[in-house]
């Protein structure tokens, strides 16, 4: 169901299995090189099914649940519908920017078919959720999704949980941050904090009484995450988080242009000059959106490589160029 302002029923259960941004699309991200495409992603899912079913967890997903608010592949959606399915306690879905075409979950959005159809239960608004009844302990939590407030004070939320979380998915300064980062507060009534988003696993802030905490994604999305390892976390009564390593390659990346041959210092300024106007004016009319993968750009470039007969090292520098600013309109 879609959850807005509305409490789940107590569930019983082991704890909790956290999982981080999954991104499941039929879109490849830009510099990854799998052969099949999206099993890596329906793999970790399928281990955490078994990793929650073997030990009675209740699975959490911090967000961006999918990579595209809508996703046209089919095939794919029904193959993830079979995986989350097959969890024994309905997944809760927090919702994040990937997941929504606006500002909040509309039913233009594949997530809310999800949702709608009891495959998943999405928190569409943030508020206190659900009391999880671990052995003789209770755990209260709430959720804010994406572009809402992370209340101040969640005093009230419960009554007499032994521990109260909230789960998060927004633009947090854990290590030093980044302009328009919030920096981690104290969340009156808040024992834990944990947040999506940010896809790199993040060291624990105290502030006040409130542990924050970024687990990371379950799959590496962009290359500067390659030295990331993709982990799924229990989430215990105590609010200490066990991770379980998610089965994945290590050497995902394409890393043409980002390790390359000395060349020219000359040669190389003035081609990739002549590159980056090429990749501005694309950027500043309509060619990468015509092309979606860059490939109208891309045949403009390879031309001239050989009309100037460019050297090799040169040509590396400009491709990654080109894959970035195609990847990065692929994720606006």
């Amino acid at each position: 169901m879609i959850l807005s302002g509305d409490r789940l029923q107590p569930v019983a259960c082991n704890g909790l299995l956290v999982i981080g941004d999954p991104h499941v699309g039929s879109r490849r991200p830009g510099r990854r090189k799998d052969v099949i495409w999206p099993q890596a992603v329906l793999g970790k899912l399928e281990r955490c099914v078994a990793i929650a079913n073997e030990r009675g967890l209740a699975p959490v997903i911090l967000g961006d649940l999918f990579d595209r608010p809508v996703e046209p592949d089919e095939a794919l959606k029904n193959q993830l519908i079979r995986i989350l399915k097959s969890f024994r306690h309905r997944p809760l879905v927090n919702v994040g920017n990937h997941d929504i075409q606006h500002m909040t979950l509309t039913d233009s959005d594949t997530l809310a078919l999800l949702g709608l159809c009891d495959v998943v239960d999405v928190v569409a608004a943030s508020a206190p959720v659900v009391e999880f009844h671990i052995g003789t302990r209770r755990l209260g939590v709430g959720m804010t999704p994406y572009g809402q407030a992370i209340p101040t004070n969640a005093c009230g939320s419960f009554t007499g949980v032994d521990l109260h979380a909230w789960f998060t998915h927004h633009d947090i300064a854990f290590d030093g941050g980044y302009p328009g980062a919030v920096p981690p507060f104290a969340v009156e009534g808040c024992d834990v904090l944990i947040n999506g988003h940010i896809h790199k696993t993040q060291k624990a802030v105290m502030a006040g009484r409130t542990r924050w905490l970024n687990p990371g994604n379950i799959n590496r999305q962009s290359v500067d995450l390659a030295d990331h390892v993709p982990r799924a976390w229990i989430l215990d009564a105590s609010g200490e988080l066990e991770a379980r390593e998610l089965p994945h390659e290590r050497n995902v990346f394409d890393l043409t242009g980002r390790i390359v041959e000395a060349a020219d210092g000359g040669v190389v300024a003035r081609e990739v000059e002549s590159a980056f106007v090429t990749l501005l004016q694309a950027e500043s009319s309509t060619e990468l959106k015509r092309s979606g993968d860059g490939s109208i750009v891309r045949d403009e470039i390879e031309a001239r490589f050989a009309e100037d007969n460019t050297p090799d090292a040169v040509r590396a520098i400009v491709r990654s160029l080109l894959s970035e600013a195609v990847e990065r309109h692929a994720q606006s």
